[in-house]
């Protein structure tokens, strides 16, 4: 069997390159990186080192392809494999997009088995965007014989990466726990037969969970650290009265998740704990900095703080306590190097704190939620 897969990044060759491997695939990794792609070609294998766990893996029966230069390639083997993903960035899915177009426009005249392309992208619905994308480069009759041979199924992801350097190019640190969760509804033909791949018939409850608990979960321990003037994310697990708060901001959202979707009750608090448990890993602590990162995104309607805080309103009548403390941490967030805390911080200076939440949160001010996260921010 072999694959293809956009991105050699870490996510890339430390999930779901190596699980790829793990299930016979032969992987072939497109990218724009001359380094990685010529370091793959020559040494054709790699480390994943599973941080904190003392192991590492050896991923081997890989390749790499440059899509700065090798286009008529990479067509060629779109015609070709059993299965491609995607680990590049929301935002690069509509660069890759043509290319996968013409690829399989190739591939539907001289191939007739069905293929899936599964977007592993920390995203909601990334298969469904990158089937958009590359729609729009298909001719109508095009779109009908991919709606009959290409899946594109929904995927969520789920993988730590820490910030690394290495002096291999290929090495990858990444943490031990993992989870790959694929919708099956879009699939055509059968399944792909992928190592640690669950398949579920609806992902949205997934997706939230995994929303709402690592990356709400995430958000909380970097913004309360960083109001508490800590530095990693580890420093922040070590302080107990900070921990309290993330514990109690996840029991927030769990109490949605909870209700919307029937999860167990101790099935969902394991969950958390397992969660909590991989924020306390040494070996794959970040920089409150880089977890805090684009907080502006992180307060939109539809992300991890605003959208759980508001959900428990409508849910419960009451005021969650903990989601709006971190709300109002996520806005005093004040990083120089980061675009949009600069952006924050100077809409906070020209025109206050609730305007500017207004603003990035598309709440009404009658919202119950704005007066708790003012108190908050004026505390």
């Amino acid at each position: 069997m072999r694959a293809i897969h956009f991105g050699a990044g870490n996510i890339g060759r430390g999930f779901i390159g190596m699980l790829l491997d793990q299930s016979g695939y032969e992987t072939i990794f497109v990218d724009v990186n001359d380094e990685v792609i010529e370091t793959l070609n020559r040494v054709k294998s790699y480390d994943v080192i599973l941080a904190g766990a003392d192991q590492v893996v050896n991923v081997k029966n890989v390749s790499g392809v440059n899509s700065k230069y090798e286009e008529d390639r990479i067509i060629k083997l779109i015609t070709e494999v059993d299965l491609i993903t995607t680990a590049v960035g929301a935002n690069i899915l509509p660069i890759v997009a043509p290319l996968i177009s013409k690829g399989l426009q190739k591939r539907i005249e001289t191939n007739k088995t069905p293929i899936n392309i599964i977007a592993c992208e920390n995203m909601i619905g990334g298969s469904s965007l990158l089937k958009e994308h590359v729609y729009e480069h298909l001719r109508h009759e095009e779109q009908r014989e991919c709606d009959r041979l290409v899946g594109f199924p929904n995927a969520a992801v789920d993988r730590i990466v820490p910030d690394q350097n290495h002096e291999n190019p290929l090495t990858v640190e990444v943490e031990p726990f993992y989870e790959w969760v694929v919708e099956t509804r879009d699939i055509k033909g059968e399944q792909p037969n992928v190592t640690g791949i669950t398949y579920v018939e609806d992902l949205t409850p997934y997706i939230e969970r995994k929303l709402f608990t690592v990356n709400t979960g995430h958000a909380a321990a970097a913004y309360l650290g960083s109001q508490h003037g800590l530095q990693t994310i580890k420093e922040v697990m070590d302080d107990e009265s900070v921990v309290e708060k993330v514990r109690g901001t996840l029991s927030e959202t769990g109490a949605v998740l909870i209700e919307k979707y029937q999860f167990k009750r101790e099935a969902h608090e394991a969950y958390t704990n397992k969660i909590i448990e991989r924020f306390m890993n040494p070996s794959i602590s970040d920089e409150v900095t880089r977890v805090g990162r684009g907080p502006k995104r992180k307060l939109g309607p539809k992300d991890r703080l605003i959208r759980p805080a508001v959900e428990y309103v409508d849910l419960f009548q009451k005021e969650p306590v903990y989601l709006s403390e971190v709300i109002a941490a996520a806005l005093k967030f004040n990083d120089p190097n980061d675009e949009e805390s600069r952006e924050l911080q100077q809409s906070i200076k020209d025109i206050g704190g609730t305007p500017t939440l207004l603003r990035v949160s598309e709440l009404p001010e009658t919202h119950p939620l704005i007066k708790l996260v003012e108190q908050h921010f004026n505390h």
